[in-house]
């Protein structure tokens, strides 16, 4: 598996103190062979009056490629002009990854919260995601199903994976992440059933048994890998068994991480994964 840097776990995606030309350098000095960036990073980018073929170039000479972008919005549930704004800020979206030479990007769901109420629509959500599929296209960048832990919309690996085969397209694909199948309840047993043409990229990190309690959990609760409760060693062999060899992308929103010295932060990150991977036998 080839190891990534998702800039999340260096600094919020929306706190431009630390650039994305600054992680990208990091991640190479860490040793991470791939990075995963944000838009909203792109976009920065841009509207500093820089191209992003001038990024890609810098990312490409520091010896990484991009991983995928993250991510489209609003496609899920949105009617009228609504949707048709969202579907013109996913070609912009879409356009940045091809732009920075990333082949995939993630696709989230609606973001309602589990106080909120909500009705999921299984067939509605796979004709939607099949759009963002045949949009990909014309980018030559493949849109990613995710599924969130903590919203109502699509919070399970199981309902990810019926849209994606519903969709019915040859470049449908799901984001695997052991925090999501943790909070949602999916549970990581079902990563052995996946086929790894069905895994567009797999995030990485860990979460705390109980403080706070699993039902309460949120993105900035992720801990390094193997500071946690979840069995990722055993994730990653089964990923592996199927013959996944894509990014390992480690993921992380926590704020006392946020805290540390950049490099410091990678560091433990990247060691940390390395020891699940030695752990799992794929080091």
């Amino acid at each position: 598996m080839q190891l990534c840097l998702n800039t999340s776990t260096l600094a919020n995606p929306s706190d431009p103190a630390l650039g994305v030309e600054a992680k990208a350098r990091l991640a190479a000095a860490a040793g991470c062979a791939q990075i995963e960036v944000w838009n909203d990073e792109l976009t920065v980018w841009e509207q500093s009056g820089r191209d992003l073929a001038e990024l890609r170039t810098i990312v490409a000479d520091a010896g990484l490629s991009v991983a995928s972008v993250i991510s489209l919005r609003n496609w899920q549930d949105t009617d009228g002009a609504e949707y048709q704004a969202a579907l013109d800020d996913t070609r912009r979206r879409m356009a940045q990854a091809a732009a920075v030479g990333a082949p995939r990007i993630v696709a989230t769901p609606t973001i309602a919260w589990e106080h909120e109420p909500y009705h999921f629509d299984l067939e509605r959500t796979a004709e939607r995601y099949r759009v963002l599929l045949e949009l990909g296209r014309e980018f030559g960048v493949v849109p990613m199903m995710e599924f969130l832990g903590f919203v109502r919309s699509v919070y399970l690996l199981e309902q990810a994976v019926a849209i994606a085969q519903l969709a019915d397209h040859p470049d449908a694909c799901v984001v695997l992440d052991p925090f999501h199948l943790w909070r949602g309840g999916s549970g990581l047993r079902g990563v052995g059933r996946l086929p790894a043409e069905l895994v567009g990229i797999c995030h990485f990190n860990d979460a705390p048994a109980d403080d706070p309690p699993r039902c309460e959990q949120r993105d900035a609760d992720r801990v390094y890998p193997g500071d946690g409760c979840l069995p990722l060693a055993a994730m990653l062999r089964a990923l592996a068994a199927n013959g996944y060899d894509g990014p390992l992308s480690l993921e992380l929103f926590n704020p006392g991480y946020w805290a540390l010295a950049p490099a410091e932060n990678l560091r433990r990150g990247v060691a940390k994964t390395k020891a699940v991977l030695a752990e799992a036998g794929l080091a």
